[in-house]
């Protein structure tokens, strides 16, 4: 799989990891157990970034136990989600007590009480503790408030939601990330599942198979890759077999306009 770097920081990631929204908010043996094999197959595919958070419930529990004794092994980005400055705090601690005392990509989930949390981050990065800073949104409607943080030159990442029906980052998110050379996480790559339930045809992929690619979930993903100012996209999964499947439309070659306007056309009829 193919690498990039993630921003100025230099750090190196996968361009497919794996996300934890609601996938990893479980309890109980049998399925942290699952998420353990999901997380073994996420690594022997070479997708060694996860994506967490406190909004996620037992989620960074669970992805931290599954880690237990490879922590070398990947790269977490996690976030605080609080409008209390001391839960923040808290939340943080937990973090660092489930991922071995460090976090590569520290992010303000949301901007939820940016200002507080990003001068707590900086504390924790100037301690050794915290790799990289960034800021993420769901919702167009804060991206001119997720600019404004951005051209603060306080952050090294942004993680943004991008698939072929729901574009609003090309505007202007996408350019000024790379005019600032931040890093671009890509959530909801398969649009929170909303994309998968009904897949085009294998004749209409058929156009796609020189690229690599064999199932519709590869042509997504390979279609918000393509665009080389998205640094990683982090699909969530359940489901073993999945992880080795998503992390293969993490190599090139990469689709020209032609093979994107297609895979945008595609999903348009979903």
């Amino acid at each position: 799989m193919e690498q990039r770097t993630l921003g100025v920081s230099g750090l190196q990631a996968p361009v497919v990891g794996m996300g934890t929204w609601r996938t990893f908010d479980v309890r109980g043996q049998q399925e942290e157990q699952t998420r353990r094999a999901i997380v073994d197959e996420a690594l022997s595919a070479g997708a060694t970034l996860f994506d967490s958070s406190p909004m996620y419930g037992e989620a960074e529990r669970v992805l931290g136990q599954t880690l237990q004794g490879r922590r070398d092994q990947v790269l977490i980005a996690t976030k605080v989600w609080t409008p209390s400055g001391a839960e923040g705090r808290a939340q943080a601690e937990r973090a660092l007590g489930f991922f071995g005392g460090s976090i590569d990509l520290y992010q303000i989930h949301n901007l939820v009480n940016w200002r507080e949390h990003l001068e707590m981050l900086e504390g924790l990065r100037d301690q050794g503790k915290v790799r990289m800073i960034g800021a993420t949104h769901y919702s167009a409607s804060a991206f001119d408030e997720l600019r404004q943080v951005m051209q603060t030159g306080r952050i090294s990442a942004i993680q943004i939601p991008y698939n072929p029906l729901q574009r609003e980052v090309e505007r202007d998110i996408l350019p000024l990330a790379a005019d600032l050379n931040l890093g671009v996480v890509i959530m909801r790559p398969l649009g929170a599942g909303s994309l998968i339930p009904n897949p085009p045809a294998d004749a209409d992929l058929e156009p796609l198979r020189p690229f690599g690619v064999t199932t519709w979930a590869q042509a997504l993903l390979k279609w918000i890759l393509s665009d080389l100012r998205c640094h990683i996209a982090i699909p969530a999964t359940s489901r073993p077999g999945r992880m080795t499947e998503n992390a293969a439309a993490g190599a090139p070659p990469w689709f020209g306009p032609d093979e994107r306007r297609l895979v945008a056309q595609l999903a348009e009829r979903q």
